[in-house]
């Protein structure tokens, strides 16, 4: 571990021997001195907090992480310069992932309570930061398609590291690069506002929220127990970690606060004002703070990016004003890109409005284009789309009209796609028609051009037998349960 303010002191102490033979410091002298401490404690600030208090830990410790780099050291030798560029850098975009967790003693520890992609654009030194709502359901290697805040704790339960593994599906998932995570837990979040004297916001609206869960809580047989009562009045408000928490954290509140779009919201507005106090001369300054917050980051945060790239987002991004940020939020709100839905399990989930990943994957591309469309605007890709690949189809009659599996199989044969079974379902009582895609989004213009000519809707949820079905035919692709409402 690092003793801070030990090296502060050596630094110190050095470089006032190389100075004894001047008999009186110089006003000039004094400044390059003060800047090159601050230099280094933003360094250390940027190590662990470029994007604040939204980030995790993973299965390597911080401590390890510093200490195998042996970064106080290297430090000296590095300057953020154009020697060498980050991952994405070339590209003018850089993709950085930041998620937050419970953390050890919170149920379900290793979900992702909140996931934001950080968009870096070098060359305008844009950021944009795009909130993805922890109840939407994407396909994940393995498992299926489940919520996207289960990929951390997916991977952490088989000895993976969780953050990577959120980067690999993300990445499928949206067909964009993710070139870095970094993650903290709630404690570690806390423990840093509190660490710097709290942080101030401007309340957009009156929070009230019954219920939001005590710690420690969940499984009191006293139902109402297990929930406190969270008002935060509209206004400039001060707060310590663990309001800044409840604030970013509240699901519950009455009005416009309760929906997912307000969530992520607060969240950025906690972001930005953690960043802003982080970099305020009344942290850089101040050696006693600095070592706090270096012993929070040993344990509660994590992340792949080197010391130099570190440096290197710094020198490329530390003079960015707020209009330069764009924030975006994913949530099921009017015109917005998800609608609501049931999973298998009964559970709350929200799935793509157009059924596909095709519409968000376009926002992720164009996030600095001025004039993006709304997503009711843009047009509907399954009417035009053209079948450019093959793809192995089963469609099962779940109707008692006869022939119909027959007449809809002829006219995707029609668009080059393979019917490789037509037959009967299980059950003939099926009212909707239904697509179940077994690639999980790898063959994405095959399914819009079966939404386009079957006219039927895409299924998150696989019944037992859709399950039964994939296993023993792995090499089908998808499977269409066609239902009373098919279109002839």
């Amino acid at each position: 571990m690092i003793d801070f303010k030990k090296k502060m002191e050596e630094i110190e102490k050095q470089e006032g021997q190389e100075n004894l033979t001047n008999e009186v410091f110089t006003d000039q002298t004094k400044n390059k001195k003060k800047n090159k401490i601050t230099f280094y404690v933003i360094i250390f600030l940027v190590l662990g907090l470029v994007f604040s208090g939204k980030v995790i830990m993973s299965s390597q410790s911080t401590t390890d992480w510093l200490s195998s780099k042996n970064i106080f050291n290297s430090l000296k030798h590095l300057a953020p310069s154009g020697d060498k560029d980050l991952e994405g850098e070339n590209d003018d975009q850089i993709n950085i992932l930041l998620l937050g967790m419970g953390g050890e003693g919170h149920d379900g520890a290793y979900l992702t309570d909140t996931i934001m992609l950080a968009s870096l654009k070098p060359s305008t030194r844009e950021i944009a930061l795009v909130s993805i709502p922890r109840d939407l359901t994407v396909p994940i290697e393995g498992s299926g398609w489940r919520k996207i805040n289960s990929i951390n704790a997916i991977a952490q339960a088989s000895g993976k590291n969780g953050g990577e593994e959120t980067i690999k599906t993300l990445s499928q998932v949206f067909q964009i690069p993710i070139h870095y995570y970094v993650r903290v837990d709630f404690k570690g979040f806390t423990n840093i506002i509190d660490e710097i004297g709290g942080i101030e916001i401007d309340v957009e609206n009156t929070l009230d929220d019954y219920k939001y869960p005590i710690f420690g809580q969940e499984d009191n047989p006293n139902y109402y127990a297990r929930y406190e009562h969270l008002v935060i009045e509209k206004g400039l408000t001060k707060m310590n970690g663990d309001l800044a928490l409840k604030y970013a954290r509240s699901r519950h509140a009455y009005g416009v606060e309760g929906s997912d779009f307000a969530r992520a919201r607060r969240q950025q507005l906690v972001i930005e004002a953690t960043k802003n106090k982080l970099l305020s001369k009344q942290t850089l300054l101040n050696p006693v703070t600095i070592g706090h917050l270096i012993n929070e980051l040993n344990t509660h945060l994590a992340t792949d990016l080197e010391a130099w790239e570190l440096i290197r987002l710094w020198d490329l991004f530390k003079n960015v004003n707020r209009n330069q940020i764009k924030n975006v939020v994913l949530s099921d709100a009017p015109g917005n890109y998800l609608k609501p839905a049931t999973g298998g399990d009964g559970a709350y989930i929200l799935t793509p409005v157009s059924g596909n990943f095709t519409d968000i994957r376009n926002l992720f591309n164009n996030l600095f284009e001025t004039n993006n469309k709304n997503i009711d605007e843009k047009e509907d890709v399954a009417e035009i789309i053209q079948v450019r690949e093959d793809a192995d189809v089963v469609v099962k009659n779940g109707t008692f009209i006869n022939g119909l599996a027959g007449r809809v199989a002829a006219d995707l044969e029609s668009l080059g796609l393979t019917v490789v079974d037509i037959s009967n379902a299980p059950e003939r009582d099926q009212v909707e028609s239904l697509i179940f895609d077994f690639t999980y989004g790898d063959k994405n213009e095959v399914l819009n051009a079966l939404k386009s000519k079957t006219k039927a809707k895409q299924s998150f949820s696989f019944p037992a037998w859709i399950n039964t079905y994939q296993n023993e035919n792995p090499e089908i692709d998808f499977l269409i349960l066609l239902g009373n409402d098919t279109q002839n």
